[in-house]
């Protein structure tokens, strides 16, 4: 048969119309919200009271120069990238050491710890919270930005540990024989070598924690009581509330608000979804 005569036979990788269509419609669900709170953001509270699905005419951005010029939403800006830092320093150190000691060495009830950083996927904060603030209130710590931080590392690790694990484990043991010939203690080794290679998985796991700290709202709510300590989900309550009647100024009050976590995330999207699928493959 000659070669020429050869069809290709479709792999059925390629989505057709109706796969098309429906991503199509997924994103449009999920970009809808974000770009009406922003757009009306740009109106006055007439505009959207007579037609609240038009765009902007004409646009005014009084209402972010307000937002912008409020000593409360920068206070609030700074206790959510506090914590968000924090959170995100913490939950990658400690789960880089926990990851790097599950992937790398043999001990007994190895595989029982692992279970059960995987078991706490399964158990969310909203289950959890009212024991977790009986805790926070017994170290002192309700009002406290550390009472949000120690939290939010804690629920974290299991996600991190899960996606570091298998990036770790795919580290040929021939490199950290070479090292160890060379010298290299394994504190080196971790630092030199294993840090490097398992980056992306790091990004991953940074971004992830970054953004899931930035849009926390339960656990804020139920331990940080002033409003000098609250962080912008909290802020974005309180500020709807106070200008119930100015829904334009709220609409840009909220565009702000999450404005670093979309950004931050579109950023790094190709990053996340290699580092996700790193740790698969491995």
């Amino acid at each position: 048969m000659s070669a020429t005569t050869i069809s290709r036979k479709p792999t059925g990788r390629d989505g057709g119309p109706v796969t098309y269509f429906v991503a199509l419609l997924l994103v449009g669900v999920c970009v809808a919200p974000v770009v009406y709170i922003v757009l009306g953001g740009f109106r006055t509270n007439a505009q959207i009271t007579t037609d609240p699905a038009a765009l902007p005419d004409p646009w005014v951005g009084v209402n972010y120069m307000a937002v912008l010029k409020s000593s409360v939403f920068w206070g609030e800006f700074a206790n959510s990238l506090i914590v968000a830092l924090a959170s995100t320093a913490g939950i990658v150190a400690l789960g880089l050491m926990v990851s790097f000691v599950i992937a790398r060495y043999d001990f007994r009830f190895k595989g029982a710890m692992y279970s059960l950083f995987a078991a706490g996927l399964m158990f969310p904060m909203v289950i959890a919270i009212t024991p977790l603030y009986l805790v926070i209130k017994d170290l002192g710590l309700v009002d406290n930005l550390l009472g949000v931080i120690v939290p939010q590392i804690a629920f974290g690790l299991p996600t991190t540990v899960i996606i570091l694990v298998p990036f770790l484990r795919a580290i040929p043991n021939e490199i950290e024989e070479a090292a160890a010939l060379d010298g290299m203690s394994r504190l080196g080794f971790f630092f030199r070598m294993v840090i490097p290679l398992s980056l992306p998985g790091v990004v991953t796991v940074g971004i992830l924690a970054f953004v899931g700290s930035w849009n926390n709202y339960l656990l804020p709510l139920y331990v940080l009581n002033s409003q000098a300590n609250f962080t912008l989900p909290l802020g974005v309550q309180v500020f709807s509330s106070q200008y119930s009647t100015d829904t334009a100024k709220v609409l840009a009050f909220t565009s702000l608000a999450m404005l670093p976590a979309l950004v931050f995330f579109s950023v790094f999207e190709k990053r996340i979804v290699g580092g996700l699928t790193g740790a698969v493959k491995g």
